[in-house]
């Protein structure tokens, strides 16, 4: 069994959790994440770039879909973690697993920041959103270093970010709608013409955008870059707005800013 499902398990039941669960992307529901956010990698071995860890007291399990059969199955030997196909007939889904080996007082938590409604539905079970048990384990975790972040002109681009915006603002417009909230990096990068080496192989930066009728905040780690927020600042931002309509993709945003 590996050490790091141990350690993981000895915080469950200090803090008295029941089930933990571990998926594999970041704050912005990216499938290709920086090494930092690599969680379910570093407690089951498992390095493909799909699949969800759930680990109880007593079992663990891995769902991952077809394309990682065989790496799973090599990769988890000896772990303590069983594969869970994902498609393969009599194999449940993550949330009937849950509902069959949780009782109705059982506590499944996660990390709210990576998880959304859509991996746990928000009417089950009792959970606790804001924890980072990982976190709390690996002890040489990798820091991320935020990248320069450059903009592309609009010969490349083909549209302005002025355009943009206006063209989102009358979307906000026809929902009657008074904010736009951002978090998939690949949308932001395309609002804001810009690019960024946050995550390898992919042009992307960490950032949240934040769109009104008479606001357009951008939120980065790269401090350099000019008329732009910080980044750690912006859930305690969206907390302080006044009351208003919120246009946003609820299945791929995260728990933390729904609760924000």
């Amino acid at each position: 069994m590996r050490k790091e499902l141990i350690a993981l398990r000895e915080k469950m039941k200090a803090y008295g959790f029941d089930a933990y669960m571990i998926p594999t992307s970041d704050y912005h529901q990216s499938e290709y994440v920086h090494d930092h956010f690599k969680c379910r990698e570093f407690v089951s071995g498992f390095t493909g770039s799909a699949g969800t860890l759930v680990v109880t007291i007593d079992e663990a399990c891995l769902w991952t879909d077809g394309r990682y059969f065989l790496q799973a199955t090599a990769q988890l030997e000896g772990s303590g973690i069983r594969l869970m196909k994902m498609g393969v007939e009599g194999v449940p889904t993550i949330v009937e697993y849950l509902e069959d080996v949780l009782d109705d007082d059982s506590i499944l938590a996660f990390d709210g920041r990576v998880c959304t409604p859509k991996d746990i539905p928000e009417d089950k079970f009792n959970m606790v959103t804001e924890c980072d048990l990982v976190g709390e384990i690996w002890s040489d975790r990798p820091v991320i270093e935020p990248s320069k972040i450059y903009s592309l002109p609009v010969s490349v681009t083909g549209e302005s970010h002025d355009s943009k915006i206006a063209r989102l603002r009358e979307a906000l417009a026809d929902h009657n709608a008074d904010y736009c909230i951002l978090s998939s990096l690949d949308e932001i990068a395309w609002l804001y013409n810009l690019r960024g080496d946050d995550v390898k192989h992919t042009p992307v930066f960490f950032a949240y955008a934040l769109i009104s009728a008479e606001e357009d905040r951008l939120y980065v780690m790269d401090e350099s870059l000019e008329e732009t927020l910080l980044y750690d600042t912006f859930l305690d931002d969206i907390m302080m707005l006044p009351p208003g309509k919120l246009l946003i993709d609820k299945d791929n945003t995260s728990y933390a800013i729904l609760d924000s």
